[in-house]
C-alpha cells in the first residue's frame, strides 16, 4: 500500500477515534440513557461536548473531499511525490488540527487546517495535471 493510501486509512482511523471521544463526551455530559433514547428532548450540549462535534464535523467535511482524490490517484496510479506529501500534510496536520480543536486553542488552528487545505489541493493539483 502506498504512502497515499497508508495516509487515508491513518485518517479514516482519526475519524473513528474523535467519533469515539464524542461518544464518551456525550455520555459524560448527557447520560448514556438519555443518549440511547429517541434524542428529542436532549439539554443543550456542554461546551466540550459541542467542541468536539464541531471537530468530528470539520475532520468528516476534510476527509469526504481527500478520500476521492486519493483513491482516484491509488486507482489511476497516479500517485507521486507531490501526491504523497499532499496526503502526509493533510493526515499530520489533521492530527494537529484535532488536538488544538479540543484544548480550545485559538488562531494557530485555522493556520494548520490550512496546512491540511494545502495538502488536499496538492493531491487535486497533480490530478489534474498541474503540479
Amino acid at each position: 500500500m502506498g504512502v497515499e493510501l497508508t495516509m487515508l486509512a491513518y485518517s479514516a482511523a482519526l475519524l473513528f477515534v474523535l467519533v469515539f471521544i464524542q461518544v464518551l463526551v456525550g455520555v459524560r455530559s448527557q447520560g448514556l440513557i438519555p443518549l440511547a433514547n429517541s434524542r428529542d428532548e436532549l439539554p443543550p450540549p456542554s461546551v466540550f461536548q459541542a467542541r468536539v462535534k464541531r471537530v468530528v464535523d470539520n475532520h468528516r467535511e476534510g476527509l469526504t473531499i481527500m478520500a476521492p482524490l486519493i483513491l482516484i490517484a491509488a486507482i489511476t496510479q497516479s500517485t507521486n511525490a507531490t501526491t504523497a506529501l499532499g496526503a502526509q500534510l493533510f493526515f499530520y496536520s489533521r492530527v494537529v488540527h484535532a488536538g488544538l480543536y479540543l484544548v480550545g486553542a485559538p488562531l494557530v488552528r485555522p493556520l494548520v487546517w490550512g496546512v491540511g487545505v494545502t495538502g488536499t489541493i496538492m493531491v487535486f493539483a497533480a490530478l489534474m495535471g498541474w503540479a
